[in-house]
């Protein structure tokens, strides 16, 4: 047992002596950042530049829905309410779209993020979202 540690020793002091026998890796040079950058040499977070999000125009509207029974729909009105979110049934078909829709209030539009979205896709079957334009909507109420 004793030779086959030896043994190890020695190969492993072999294998380290070899490595070190072979030419050192050639440095590459790099261009410093600055040239590349120009005059824009620090990071800005969105927030700072004022573009976090795209902002919409004020006649456009985010609609839910799609369901096909308007029981769905007051389940789907009555989920949204339990976040707080406020939405409004469409009196009407959405051009080029089947189903029953909702029109989300607009004050209510930045709860309802894409999370929130697949997780009512999950428990609302052919759950759809759209923006459009709000001239010509009518809601129920």
């Amino acid at each position: 047992m004793r030779w086959l540690f030896l043994l190890l020793v020695v190969l492993n002091v072999f294998y380290y002596v070899w490595h070190q026998q072979e030419a050192p890796l050639k440095v590459k040079e790099v261009a410093p950042l600055s040239l590349y950058k120009g005059s824009q040499q620090e990071i800005r977070l969105l927030r700072e530049t004022g573009a976090a999000a795209p902002t919409r125009r004020r006649d456009e509207c985010l609609v839910v829905g799609g369901v096909a029974a308007r029981e769905q729909l007051e389940a789907l009105r009555q989920r949204l309410l339990s976040l707080d979110i406020a939405a409004a049934p469409l009196a009407g078909q959405l051009p080029g779209a089947d189903g029953f829709w909702l029109k989300v209030a607009p004050e209510s539009e930045r709860l309802l993020d894409p999370t929130v979205l697949s997780t009512l896709s999950k428990d609302f079957k052919d759950l759809k979202h759209k923006i459009i334009l709000c001239e010509g909507i009518a809601t129920a109420e």
